[in-house]
């Protein structure tokens, strides 16, 4: 598994409201961005059965039938207010007055250098009415800047009282039929109120592992009947964060903090498919002007995926070289991928060497290990369309 940031060690640890819940199904719990959050389970009884248990086996399990994860440390919020799809354009590039009711969008936060704030999901309540889902470990900074930032009119509510859980893998959607059938329905980046066996939630066909899914924004007091719910299912087992960050890799989709930052533009992460087609008329938010000029004269390195040879992983902060000697990047994720039964990869190297099929050395503990630039994602995305 790659190495997401860590909370400051000082700061106090939160819990999320499934807590007690997972670690009565043996959970291993770590610090992670604030929070005290399952990096993996060691199951018993019959989820034992369903999954032997361990990330790689979490990992595969998913990509086979059905993961529940707990994301609840994400930031939730409801953004309100006249003309407010034209009031968040202000802050990103993406096109979100042309978000039409029951859809939902990927898009980012980003300041004047071009660089990346946050990224985040916008779902269209209605026509005053945002839904927006930021990083657990940006969220104080976030609320703050939209706060701050917003023009007008336009009120940020938080929504702390509330969990999040995503329900991964080929076999959501039918798990998903025979709770909500119009949930179900949903097409990829769908996004609806519905009740899941009797509990109002906020639903999207969503999700960070490249599977078909949908992610489920309920009450806090309700997170727990629901848990038990989605978990009684007989091909939905718990999944931690160790298989997360490995199905998220594989699928080639950037954590904030190791793939992307404030000193990272979209051009250079190859995100410029956020960039709305409308907003590229006139570029009018933080950064427009250098990510059109990075587009219009190139960016000095471009993020790619990495296959390395062997079976030795590199991780994270890895340096790369080029056949020549000199330095080419930087590992920004890596690890096991069990799906592809290799290494992977992702990192910045100069645009020089961002083509397919390009060598590189990377320096992985005193060793010289040879990759291969290859395209992104390492295993097919399994979206709805």
């Amino acid at each position: 598994m790659a190495h997401p940031p860590q909370a400051d060690d000082t700061a106090p640890i939160r819990t999320v409201p499934l807590d007690s819940w997972h670690r009565d199904r043996g959970a291993r719990m770590v610090p992670f961005a604030g929070y005290s959050m399952p990096v993996q389970y060691d199951l018993t009884g019959d989820l034992a059965r369903r999954c032997r248990g361990g990330v790689l086996a979490e990992h595969l399990h998913t990509r086979a039938h059905a993961g529940l994860f707990d994301v609840s440390h994400m930031g939730q919020a409801i953004l309100t207010g006249p003309n407010v799809a034209a009031a968040l354009e202000t802050l990103v590039p993406g096109d979100i007055a042309g978000l039409k009711p029951g859809r939902q969008r990927y898009t980012l936060l980003t300041n004047a250098a071009g660089g990346i704030l946050d990224d985040l999901m916008v779902a269209r309540m209605d026509e005053d009415r945002l839904f927006l889902v930021v990083n657990a470990g940006r969220k104080d900074i976030d609320f703050s800047h939209l706060t701050t930032h917003l023009p007008a009119g336009s009120v940020l509510t938080a929504w702390p009282d509330r969990a999040l859980l995503a329900l991964q893998g080929p076999a959501a959607a039918a798990i998903m039929t025979r709770l909500s059938p119009a949930a179900a329905a949903l097409p990829f980046m769908g996004f609806a109120a519905a009740n899941l066996d009797g509990i109002p939630c906020l639903i999207s066909r969503s999700g960070y592992t490249g599977e078909d899914g949908f992610e489920i924004s309920v009450p806090a007091i309700h997170a727990t009947a629901l848990a038990d719910t989605l978990i009684a299912e007989g091909n939905v087992v718990p999944i931690g964060l160790g298989a997360r960050d490995s199905l998220r890799l594989e699928a080639g989709l950037c954590l904030y903090g190791n793939d992307i930052d404030e000193l990272t533009s979209p051009v250079e992460a190859g995100l410029t498919w956020t960039i709305g087609k409308r907003r590229k008329m006139n570029w009018d938010f933080p950064g427009g002007v250098a990510m059109r000029d990075q587009l219009d004269n190139g960016a000095a390195r471009r993020r790619v995926g990495i296959r390395p040879d062997g079976r030795t992983p590199a991780r994270a902060q890895t340096p790369i070289m080029a056949d020549d000697g000199t330095e080419a990047g930087i590992v920004t994720s890596g690890g096991f991928g069990p799906s592809v039964n290799g290494p992977v990869a992702m990192g910045y190297v100069r645009k020089d060497l961002a083509a397919d099929g390009t060598t590189l050395n990377l320096l992985v503990r005193g060793r010289t290990i040879r990759a291969t630039v290859v395209p992104l994602p390492f295993v097919p995305h399994c979206y709805r369309r």
